[in-house]
């Protein structure tokens, strides 16, 4: 069983600022090889929706949240097994303080 994946606006987002931020500050092949390093890790997921972690800072919401770590970002995401998709909501740099994490 396969599942599909969905990102969300924000985390499209996301990873648009991440690209542009190490396209202009280290070089455009950095930011490329970061930003297929995320893709490729969130196309893991599509046999193994499971295999990240539960994130405990997100733990009190209605919605489970797992996450994935490549590198400084954490990748967050939903399973639904009734739909079989997975919902990137959030690629987050965990250099940042972790409390931001629980934004809306």
């Amino acid at each position: 069983m396969e599942y599909r994946i969905i990102w969300s606006n924000f985390a499209e987002y996301q990873l648009d600022k991440i690209y542009n931020y190490y396209a202009k500050e280290i070089n455009i092949k950095n930011a490329q090889r970061i930003l297929f390093k995320i893709r490729d890790k969130v196309e893991v997921l599509i046999k193994n929706p499971l295999i990240g972690e539960k994130e405990k800072l997100l733990s009190g919401r209605k919605q489970n949240y797992r996450r994935l770590i490549v590198t400084n970002f954490k990748i967050i995401y939903s399973v639904n097994e009734e739909t079989e998709t997975i919902k990137i909501v959030d690629v987050f740099d965990t250099r940042q303080n972790p409390t931001k994490l629980k934004r809306n």
